[in-house]
């Protein structure tokens, strides 16, 4: 649940960006930073663990209003996405908000991919949260790779593993090239604002 700061008359909410290792998470992180750095408040802070990272800045949103009269802070995060980190992964998850789940297009990251969702249900069954009932965003990225001859997951098989039992949004995109980044985000942060001013009613 989100954390309401009375005096500022601010709502804190938490997006993480979820997914298997070298999947893109950073990737789009960087990106939004880049673009928007005037609407970040804070630095980009990198929590380094041997071989993999964990980001996480404060994003101010444009135009979506405010919830009862409160204005919203996001906090976006990316986990580590090695299996060895799970329990960083499980602790980036407390408190999550909305999830945007990045998938690796990759022929041969299927299985990575599918493991992954896996451990975020567990993970978020932890602190007794559904992964059906929190806003989430399925974002199929490295979709350029296919120009230069890399087998890739069609959409059809990604919707497939991934998302046929969520049906929840979903993106085509490169992280690298900046495609449908801005779209992805733009995507949670509407539902995540659906999803807390019911919770604020």
């Amino acid at each position: 649940m989100a954390f309401i700061n009375l005096k500022k008359k601010e709502v804190q909410a938490k997006i993480v960006y979820y997914g298997p290792g070298r999947g893109g998470k950073t990737t789009n992180l960087e990106f939004i930073y880049k673009k928007y750095k005037s609407r970040i408040p804070t630095d980009m802070v990198a929590i380094k663990t041997h071989g993999d990272r964990t980001l996480f800045f404060d994003f101010l949103p444009f135009d979506i209003g405010t919830i009862k009269g409160y204005s919203v802070r996001m906090q976006l995060y990316t986990v580590p996405g090695q299996v060895k980190y799970n329990a960083t992964r499980k602790l980036v998850l407390r408190g999550v908000d909305g999830i945007v789940f990045v998938a690796d297009s990759m022929q041969l990251r299927r299985e990575k991919n599918v493991l992954s969702l896996k451990n975020a249900r567990e993970n978020l069954a932890a602190y007794k949260k559904d992964l059906t009932k929190i806003p989430l965003v399925m974002q199929y990225n490295k979709r350029d790779l296919g120009e230069q001859g890399i087998p890739l997951l069609s959409v059809e098989t990604l919707q497939q593993d991934l998302n046929a039992d969520l049906n929840v949004p979903f993106f085509e995109a490169s992280a690298l090239e900046g495609k449908n980044v801005v779209e992805t985000l733009k995507k949670i942060i509407s539902l995540t604002m659906a999803s807390l001013s019911k919770d604020l009613t």
